[in-house]
């Protein structure tokens, strides 16, 4: 069986959490990774078993020992490493969001076309075991009716922030709420169910978005970042919406209601568990409905393995682009996002 060879861009978290699930393909192999810092590299290196380190992106991407690269750096950086790793005649992963704006995600799927190598966003919300099963079941519940999506997660990076609005701490503002990095809960959170919703249905008519704002210090002084936010989609015969936040959490589920019944997913970013609820008569408070069916199926060993199967995958079968996590897909949902940004006032340097 011939591997995959990864080369790694970026130790954060991020990188270590989906080597844990890419090393569970036996297709995959982690055979470099590239830091700023040595000392990082190394350090990482070690950690994970990795026989060579870079601290140049050139240098390892030319390396005719690596087929793939896998980007696991800040927002800003996407779309001039991908672009570079790709002219190197590279196969691409890049981390969600595939790059600050729609602007820069046309020039990455130009890239990718003219380089003829594999770009693909890795966006695990559309690529779990249940999401495939939901999508699959669709197909015979009839018409969809109302799709509502939800994710809030309190980041752990919002009391630093709170404290550096208050002048009690002089750290740099952090990534994920930093504009000049391409930051804000859109696009680290929002994401997540906006991007199976356009899977699924494709793009809407038109957004009307509600948006939380604070401003942040950043290279041209105080500009606005989002916090949370909720948005109403437009489509024909259906409506849609998305809540998501970076400052709360929530346990609201995200549910797709049809004609033939409602299909209601425990959470949008790792979907682990699907009920079905099959339309019944009104109970006006007399009895308990409708009985709810368990249909989920199993999970991965790790949830970060879907990416790297669908990526060998397509490799193996000659493609150059996923279904799921198409490049149209990804052109859309970062036209979608834009837009909210734009009405959120919300705006980054490659704007």
């Amino acid at each position: 069986m011939r591997k995959v060879r990864f080369g790694i861009i970026g130790t954060g978290r991020i990188s270590d959490w989906v080597l844990k699930g890419a090393v569970l393909d036996p297709r995959f192999e982690a055979a470099a990774v590239c830091s700023r810092s040595k000392e990082s590299a190394e350090a990482f290196a070690a950690g994970h078993g990795i026989p060579r380190t870079f601290t140049d992106i050139d240098e390892m991407a030319s390396d005719p020992e690596i087929d793939a690269i896998y980007i696991g750096t800040p927002n800003h950086t996407h779309h001039d490493l991908a672009i570079k790793c790709m002219s190197h005649g590279k196969h691409v992963m890049c981390e969600k969001p595939l790059a600050s704006n729609a602007i820069e995600v046309r020039e990455m799927i130009a890239a990718a076309k003219s380089d003829n190598v594999l770009l693909m966003e890795a966006m695990i919300s559309t690529l779990s075991p249940n999401f495939r099963m939901v999508q699959d079941r669709l197909k015979t519940l009839g018409s969809v009716r109302n799709y509502s999506g939800v994710f809030c997660q309190y980041s752990s990076k919002h009391a630093l922030l709170k404290r550096i609005l208050a002048g009690e701490d002089d750290s740099p503002v952090p990534s994920s709420f930093n504009p000049d990095r391409s930051g804000g809960a859109l696009m680290d959170i929002g994401i997540y169910p906006i991007y199976p919703m356009v899977t699924l249905f494709g793009r809407p008519k038109r957004v009307k978005a509600s948006i939380l704002t604070i401003d942040v210090p950043t290279s041209e002084g105080m500009r606005p970042i989002d916090l949370q936010g909720s948005a109403v989609f437009e489509y024909d015969g259906m409506t849609a919406n998305a809540v998501y936040s970076k400052i709360t959490d929530s346990r609201l589920r995200t549910e797709i209601s049809c004609e033939g019944g409602i299909l209601s997913l425990d959470q949008i970013h790792i979907t682990r568990q699907v009920e079905f609820i099959p339309h019944g008569a009104p109970t006006s408070g007399r009895s308990s409905g409708p009985q709810k069916e368990d249909v989920t199926v199993p999970c991965d060993p790790d949830e970060y393995l879907c990416e790297f199967k669908e990526f060998i995958d397509i490799l193996e079968s000659g493609r150059l682009e996923s279904e799921n996590n198409s490049l149209d897909n990804s052109l859309a949902v970062a036209e979608v996002m834009d837009e909210i940004r734009r009405q959120a006032g919300v705006r980054f340097p490659a704007d």
